[in-house]
This record gives structure tokens, sequence and C-alpha cells, in this order.
């Protein structure tokens, strides 16, 4: 009967252990809109790859799990009136993810447009 509680535990702890370290095929990507940060009441479009993936609104956060390698971001004014997108939005800005890597960003403004400021990322 003692002799087979090691092999039971055994039994038992094997799937365990194959399953505590999976590999990670993605790098994540949080981009925040910080409600300081930018002196518009406008949403704003966050185009990955020239396709649109979010509307950021003030005080707002999206992460994404992305594939590893470059990655093309624009960002522009969304909404009617003075919000409409403007020449910004041909502007781009390119990161490089690493699988199992966090990258945090935040949005900022200058007189060139929108951009993003990288920032510590979340733990």
């Amino acid at each position: 009967m003692y002799g087979l509680r090691p092999a039971l535990l055994a039994l038992f702890a094997s799937p365990l252990l194959a399953q505590a370290q999976p590999a990670v095929d993605y790098g994540v990507l949080i981009i925040s809109r910080e409600r300081l940060e930018l002196a518009t009441a406008c949403d704003v479009g966050l185009y990955l790859e020239d396709q649109l993936a979010a509307r950021l609104v003030q005080g707002q956060m999206v992460s994404f799990n992305l594939p590893p390698g470059p990655l093309s971001i624009r960002l522009s004014l969304l909404g009617p009136g003075r919000c409409k997108p403007g020449i910004e939005q041909y502007r781009q800005q390119t990161i490089t993810l690493v699988a199992g890597e966090v990258r945090k960003f935040r949005l900022a403004q200058s007189t060139e447009g929108l951009y993003l400021i990288p920032t510590k990322a979340a733990q």
C-alpha cells in the first residue's frame, strides 16, 4: 500500500507539470488615454496595421495580444466637426513586440499631432 502512494502522486503531478509552462507566442500591447494628456474631448482612433482596432475616450485603456514582430500604429481624432480626422491620420509609429513581453504606452499630443509615449509596463 505504501509503495503505491509515490506512484499515484507522480501520476497526478505529471499533467500539472506539463501545463505549468506553456509557450508564449504573443506580446501584449497596452495603450491608455490619461485624462490630462490630451487637450481634446474627441475620441481617438487607434489603428493597428491600418485597421481601426479601438476607439479611446478619456480615461480608457485597451490591451491586445499580438504576434511578435514590427507593428504599425496610427492615431487620429474621431467624431463630427473639429474631431474629423486630419493629416495626422497618415502619421505612423512602428514598434516591435517580443513574445512574452508587455509594452505599455500612453497617448500624447503635440502641435504635430497625436503620438505614443512608452511608459512602465504593468506587472
